[in-house]
């Protein structure tokens, strides 16, 4: 193994741990495929072969490995397998329309609780959206080797699949009016989740569970998954319909990463109660900025905060005004390894 990369998942995942600091994670990535041959389409919806997506994937990846030579930085490459956030709604028969420019999206199946009810569990071996990720993931490592290093598909709660499966204006007011036909869905979607995600870890066992952004994270920690519609509700409905899902979660795979990118503070004590809760990304949202995530996650127990898309002084506040117990992450994309390695020196010589 590359000796920069051993060294980084070594530093990664003490930060993860949460053992002895040794400073913050800087995570330096070349800007996404600005090659004018990547496919438009979302592999799992296509019907190109997957080889179509293999020169694209396997030049970023090359890409990277050539930043963490010239940057020194904190990454650990991996190849991207990222998809839109349809497929697992797809996989209960959901329609999937395509925006120009922009992700996939799964259109509602279900209106009403008999609808919901009568949706059998999906086989993934049935399922073209989910199949397509093992067929492409194979054919990379075909390429690269069996060691290669993956990145996952996106990652959804069964609570978040199952509030697209359903009509979300009617789901949620069923949580109310038909809660016990909302929690049976929600535990379909879930176990298709759970059963998806053993199948591709015992098939790629180098699978990098960090879903967004796309760090790195120990193949063998819990899957980073997105809960992005627990903001909707109060803290009461969040502790009936989803934090038994998070726990079970986190008690079959050993942990939890989570990305989140509603107003959802009102959640976070809710947060606190999943075992093994190991990382945080939050996307700001309500215009109350980073603070609440550093107030509630910054002790010695909380988990570590991955964070993206943020300016220097953001960062800088971040670092100097959080207590010495709180750990980062931060994410960074860019154009050329020269803007990348100037970040890393300004950002590492703060944290």
């Amino acid at each position: 193994m590359n000796t920069i990369i051993e060294r980084n998942m070594k530093y990664l995942e003490n930060i993860y741990r949460k053992g002895p600091f040794q400073g913050h994670g800087f995570f330096c990535m070349p800007n996404y495929f600005t090659r004018s041959d990547y496919p438009k389409d979302d592999y799992t919806i296509s019907s190109e072969p997957v080889t179509r997506w293999i020169p694209p994937l396997v030049d970023h990846y090359r890409k990277h490995m050539e930043f963490v030579e010239t940057v020194g930085d904190h990454s650990v490459p991996t190849v991207k397998l990222m998809t839109g956030t349809h497929i697992y709604a797809a996989a209960f028969g959901c329609k999937v329309h395509r925006f120009e420019g922009s992700n996939p999206a799964a259109l509602p199946l279900v209106h009403s609780a008999e609808e919901a009810d009568s949706l059998p569990e999906p086989d993934i071996w049935k399922s073209p959206t989910l199949c397509r990720i093992f067929e492409l993931a194979e054919a990379l490592q075909k390429e690269l080797g069996p060691d290669v290093p993956f990145g996952p598909p996106d990652m959804q709660t069964g609570f978040d699949t199952a509030a697209i499966v359903w009509n979300k204006e009617d789901f949620f007011c069923a949580m109310i009016s038909e809660p016990d036909a909302v929690k049976r869905l929600v535990a379909k979607c879930a176990t298709l989740f759970s059963k998806f995600l053993c199948e591709l870890r015992k098939e790629f066992p180098n699978m990098s569970p960090a879903h967004c952004p796309t760090t790195w994270a120990p193949p063998k920690m819990g899957p980073w998954l997105s809960n992005d519609e627990c903001g909707a509700f109060n803290e009461e409905m969040f502790q009936e319909f989803c934090l038994p899902e998070l726990i079970a979660l986190s008690k079959s795979f050993g942990g939890l990463g989570m990305h989140c990118c509603a107003a959802a503070e009102h959640q976070f004590e809710a947060f606190k109660e999943i075992p093994d809760f190991y990382a945080f990304n939050r996307v700001r949202a309500g215009g109350k900025g980073f603070e609440p995530s550093v107030k509630s996650f910054g002790d010695s127990k909380g988990p570590v905060l991955s964070l993206a898309w943020l300016d220097d002084k953001t960062i800088t506040s971040l670092i100097r005004n959080s207590p010495p117990t709180t750990r980062f992450i931060f994410h960074g994309s860019f154009d050329t390894s020269e803007q990348a390695k100037s970040w890393f020196a300004r950002m590492s010589a703060i944290g």
